[in-house]
C-alpha cells in the first residue's frame, strides 16, 4: 500500500484577549488623581517660584545695606528726575497762560532773570509771535545757539541770548559773540536770520561786523520795543531775507 500522508493538523485558534472595561469608579478615582497630581505639581511650582523670590529679595535686601551709598544715589536720581518732570509741567502751565494772556516782559523783569531763564523769555516771545515750534537749546554744547525757532514765513531763526544782570550798565556784548554763533548758525542749523539779542549794549565794533555777516542785532532799546508790544521781530529788524524759494 502506497504510504499516505497524515492529514494536517489543524492550529488551534487564537483568541483575541478580552478587553477588560475599566469600571466607571475606577475611572473616575483614575481622572481625580491627575487633577491631584497637577494640582500637586502647581502648588510646588508657587512654592518655589515664591522661594526663589523671596531668596532674591534678601539677597538685594544684603546687598544694598552693604553698598548702602547706591541707596543715596539712586534716590538722588529719583529727586533729579522728579524735578525735571515738575519743571516741564511748570513750563507747559506757564506757556497755556501766556497764549491766554499774550504775553508782555519789562525790562525791569528780564533784567532780574537769570541767563537761562532769559532764554526761555526769548523762545516765549517767539512762540507768541507765531513760531509754534520755537525751543530752547542752550547750554553745553550748544554752539551758540540759545533758541532755535521757524516763523509763520518758513524762515529759520538761530538765536543768541546774552543776558547783563546790570542791563545797559554792564559789559557790552563783543564781536566774539557774534562770530561764535556766525560760524555755527548756518552750517549746522541751516539759518536764514542768526540774531543776537540783549538786555544790554553792544560794542562799537559788533554793528560794522554783523553788517559784513549778514546777521541781526536786538539791543535793549529793541528788546524793550518787542517785549512790551505786540509787533514781531521781523516788523522790527531791517534787512530780514525773505522767505527761501518753496517755502
Amino acid at each position: 500500500m502506497a504510504n499516505r500522508r497524515p492529514p494536517p493538523r489543524r492550529r488551534p485558534a487564537t483568541r483575541r484577549p478580552v478587553r477588560r472595561r475599566t469600571p466607571p469608579y475606577r475611572r473616575t478615582r483614575t481622572r481625580r488623581s491627575r487633577r491631584q497630581q497637577r494640582r500637586d505639581t502647581q502648588v510646588l511650582l508657587l512654592a518655589a517660584g515664591a522661594a526663589a523670590g523671596l531668596a532674591l529679595v534678601w539677597a538685594v535686601v544684603s546687598w544694598l545695606l552693604v553698598n548702602w551709598w547706591i541707596l543715596i544715589v539712586l534716590g538722588a536720581a529719583a529727586a533729579v528726575g522728579g524735578a525735571v518732570w515738575i519743571h516741564r509741567l511748570q513750563q507747559q502751565r506757564a506757556w497755556d497762560r501766556v497764549r491766554q494772556q499774550a504775553l508782555r516782559y519789562g525790562l525791569p523783569e528780564l533784567d532780574a532773570l537769570h541767563h537761562r531763564d532769559f532764554e526761555y523769555a526769548i523762545r516765549d516771545l517767539m512762540r507768541r509771535d507765531g513760531c509754534t515750534d520755537a525751543r530752547q537749546i542752550g547750554g553745553a554744547g550748544d554752539n551758540g545757539a540759545d533758541v532755535l525757532a521757524t516763523d509763520p514765513l518758513g524762515r529759520t531763526w538761530v538765536i543768541q541770548a546774552k543776558h547783563r544782570k546790570d542791563g545797559d550798565r554792564g559789559s557790552a556784548v563783543g564781536t566774539p559773540d557774534l562770530q561764535r554763533v556766525n560760524g555755527t548758525a548756518r552750517q549746522l542749523y541751516g539759518a536764514d536770520v542768526v540774531l543776537v539779542v540783549t538786555n544790554g549794549r553792544f560794542s562799537t565794533r559788533c554793528a560794522p561786523l554783523a553788517a559784513q555777516l549778514n546777521m541781526h542785532l536786538a539791543d535793549r532799546r529793541v528788546l524793550a520795543t518787542w517785549a512790551s508790544g505786540g509787533r514781531p521781530l521781523w516788523e522790527l529788524l531791517p534787512k530780514i531775507p525773505p522767505p527761501r524759494e518753496g517755502r
